[in-house]
């Protein structure tokens, strides 16, 4: 700044002042050790999804088993189909009550909101907080989208390392400290690792955060009834805070269709940027999701449903212990395999006939492993699919993070 103040003919002071200017308006970003250089805000382009071989058994989508989602006929035979204009409710009333019910059975006291899926709940709750430039704590690895998110809102990306009980709370306080303004945290079926958070990490992570009441923190909790593993809130109820939970891998992914609980001001934020674009969640899709949620068929359902997640996931998981290799899958639809070349794995596995995800889209700084979606691999197709990692004939590489 000296060098260009002098250069300008103008006083440091001046030249502060501007580069103060560009970085709200986020044209530029100030990092720590490195200066500061021109906002990241890269176009999106829509990938095509490359067709797999035939007789590939895809074990890379991240999808819910179909057989184990309700049938949408049973829900829809029931939607009433009248129009609803400008100026009404946006928040069906018996979805926002059971939204309510559910979130307090957890102990989650909040106001609540509906949005359009988890993404759009996220990108919501980010752009009304957060200015263009500033820094949210992502899980390292998570889901790439979390990550493309950020990026395409204008955004850093500030890595944190999690284990098998979740984000490391030394490594969060470091990124807090450092000056992200929000983060962004899986309370449990963490994707890829599957971990969940216990107990005693949730006390640990709340009480980071209690040092940073300005900070965001929205808990993704994607799959929440049907997770295989309790929910312990990661945030604090007296600061900024929001608790997402979709549907789309719980009722299908086509009811794109989320419920927030929050603090006031979140949740108000995050209607009213609502309210900008699509103005409300389709209250066809609404009534949909009620029925689904309060149906006692439907219940029962989920319920067997966690139950064969959860037995798929320990099947793939066992079958590789046996075979001396180690994964985890404590939560979730999926099993992570840490792997010391995660791309000749994938190359090898889809020669054998399986498509598996490869690490990197997933993570950062941490070591690199392969994702195995379970949720509709029976117990039999693990031990064949176990068969087929024990071949090729690698060492694992540490888990998670080294």
């Amino acid at each position: 700044m000296r060098e260009l103040a002098t250069g300008l003919g103008v006083s440091p002071a001046t030249v502060a002042a501007a580069y103060r200017t560009l970085k709200q308006r986020g044209f530029v970003v100030a990092d720590r050790g490195r200066g500061t250089s021109v906002a990241p805000l890269p176009p999106m382009r829509v990938k095509s999804v490359a067709e797999l071989p035939a007789g590939v058994r895809d074990l890379s989508s991240g999808n819910p088993d179909l057989d184990l989602l309700p049938s949408l006929a049973h829900a829809l035979e029931r939607v009433e189909p009248e129009h609803k204009l400008y100026g009404g409710p946006t928040k069906l009333p018996v979805l926002a009550a059971i939204a309510a019910d559910e979130f307090s059975a957890d102990g989650v006291a909040g106001d609540n909101a509906i949005t359009a899926g988890a993404l759009d709940a996220i990108e919501r709750a980010l752009q009304t907080e957060l200015r263009l430039g500033d820094r949210v704590v992502v899980e390292d690895p998570s889901w790439p989208r979390i990550a493309d998110l950020v990026h395409a809102l204008g955004f850093v990306v500030e890595p944190v390392a999690v284990d098998a009980r979740g984000i490391d709370p030394e490594l969060l306080e470091a990124a807090l400290r450092g000056g992200a303004r929000a983060a962004i945290l899986t309370p449990r079926g963490q994707n890829p690792t599957g971990a969940a958070v216990d107990q005693a990490r949730g006390g640990e992570v709340r009480e980071v955060l209690s040092a940073h009441p300005e900070v965001l923190v929205i808990e993704d909790d994607y799959v929440a009834q049907v997770a295989g593993a309790p929910y312990v809130p990661l945030h604090r109820p007296d600061g900024r805070w929001a608790v997402v939970r979709s549907l789309s891998k719980v009722l299908g992914p086509d009811l794109r269709i989320a419920t927030v609980a929050g603090d006031a001001l979140t949740i108000s934020r995050i209607e009213g940027r609502q309210r900008l674009g699509p103005g409300w969640v389709s209250h066809l899709l609404q009534q949909a999701a009620a029925f689904f949620l309060r149906d006692g068929t439907t219940a029962r359902l989920l319920s067997g449903a966690e139950r064969t997640y959860a037995e798929r996931r320990a099947a793939l998981v066992s079958a590789l212990a046996a075979r001396g290799i180690e994964a985890t899958g404590d939560s979730g639809l999926g099993v992570w395999l840490p792997l010391a070349d995660e791309a000749a794995a994938v190359r090898e596995l889809l020669v054998r006939g399986w498509a598996v995800s490869p690490g990197e889209r997933y993570r950062f700084r941490s070591a690199p492993g392969v994702r195995v979606t379970t949720a509709d691999l029976k117990p039999a197709e693990a031990e064949a699919l176990a068969d087929a990692f024990a071949a090729l004939g690698g060492a694992p590489a540490a888990t998670y993070a080294g």
